[in-house]
Order: C-alpha cells, then sequence, then structure tokens
C-alpha cells in the first residue's frame, strides 16, 4: 500500500489516493479538485479501481461527477448518506453548491462488517454514525491502517451539529474504533494522521469512553 494524500477544497479535506497492485488505485472523499486529482493520477500511470466515500457532505465529494466522467469505477458509500448526496440540502454557500450527480454510477451499499477486495487491498467496513447517519471507517487489517473520516481527528472528533448528527451516536462509534490495534495507523478527513494509541492517551473524546475498552 502506498497512500498519496492531496489536501482539496476551501474545506482543506484530505483526499487519499490508496495504491495497491498493478498501479490501480482506490480514491477516498475526492472532495475538490478534480483537476489535480486527475493529474496525479496521470503523473503515476493510476487507474482507479473504486470510489470510497467516509460520509457524503458536499466538501468530500464534489469532485466525483468530474473524475467517474473520466475514470468510471464503483461508489462505495453507506446508503443511508447516497440518499441525500446529491440533494439541495447538501450544500455550504458560497464555497459548496449541492454536487452534481453522476449521470451514471454503479453504487456499492456498504453496511457494518463487509470486506472488499480492490486494487490488491482488503479493507473492511465499520459504521461510525454520528458526523452524519451513514458514516464508515474503512479498516485496512493487512496494513493495520484505518481511514477515519470525519468521525475521529488527531487530538478532537467530527462536528454533530449538522443534519444527521448525533453526539451520542458518535460517541458508540468511537467505542467501535477503540478496541482495534493500538498501532493502527489513522488517515483522517482532515488535519494531520495520527496513531489509535496517541488518541487514546492524548484526545479528550477517546478518553471520555466507558474504562476496559482496549485493543484486540
Amino acid at each position: 500500500m502506498r497512500i498519496e494524500t492531496l489536501v482539496v477544497g476551501e474545506f482543506q479535506v484530505n483526499c487519499y489516493i490508496i495504491v495497491g497492485d498493478d498501479n490501480h488505485c482506490l480514491i477516498l472523499d475526492p472532495g475538490k479538485d478534480a483537476d489535480a486529482i486527475q493529474d496525479s493520477l496521470s503523473a503515476n500511470g493510476l487507474t482507479v479501481s473504486a470510489y470510497l466515500l467516509t460520509h457524503a457532505h458536499m466538501d468530500h465529494i464534489s469532485a466525483l461527477a468530474d473524475l467517474l466522467d473520466n475514470h468510471p469505477a464503483p461508489v462505495a458509500c453507506h446508503h443511508a448518506d447516497w440518499a441525500w448526496a446529491f440533494s439541495s440540502e447538501n450544500t455550504m454557500p458560497p464555497f459548496y453548491p449541492s454536487p452534481r450527480q453522476p449521470e451514471f454510477v454503479e453504487h456499492r451499499a456498504l453496511s457494518e462488517g463487509q470486506a472488499w477486495r480492490d486494487a490488491g487491498l482488503m479493507y473492511q467496513i465499520i459504521e461510525t454514525p454520528g458526523h452524519s447517519i451513514g458514516s464508515v471507517c474503512f479498516h485496512f487489517p493487512e496494513n493495520n491502517v484505518l481511514f477515519s473520516g470525519d468521525t475521529l481527528f488527531a487530538g478532537s472528533v467530527g462536528r454533530t451539529d449538522l443534519p444527521g448528527g448525533d453526539s451520542r451516536q458518535l460517541g458508540a462509534s468511537l467505542e467501535k474504533l477503540a478496541v482495534l490495534p493500538d498501532e493502527t495507523a489513522i488517515y483522517c478527513g482532515h488535519g494531520p494522521e495520527t496513531t489509535l494509541s496517541q488518541e487514546k492517551k492524548t484526545n479528550f473524546f477517546m478518553q471520555r469512553l466507558p474504562a476496559g475498552l482496549s485493543s484486540l
């Protein structure tokens, strides 16, 4: 696995290009700046195997349709977020209008416990509602890597005051993540990467979890 991070859009979303076998890759959270993402694909001779969406907020998906026009591949997103991803409610003026809906898309409806293999990489789905109703994390157990979207940040967590947000659900989602191996590297939706052990030691929101949660 090789991971390239592109910081895109006004809200500085981390778009990840995850390279696996034979120059095939996964694109996670293509939030904006489709041209920059496509330039990276071309410069590295990469073929897109799938698009992975941690959630459907406009700052994480606004480049999706433009990328699909030139690099068609399945789109993996939880059905609860996919239902409103391209609606008029998914805006943040003046920075983000409603994302353009792709003309054709093969949608993979994600749910808890699924395992997928693309680009020679195996990943599992962890449902982590709280920031949005359909937020998920992508866990690559063979690589000890978790892409946490806006569920968990270095030193913080995602906001819960947007439509579909729920602080209690977010707390339960953090409990799920707390039992992953401590050495898990965490690539967040915004900001720097971290590790689970670091967040359990220093992140106020992780420290508030019930006593006794430990890594497997």
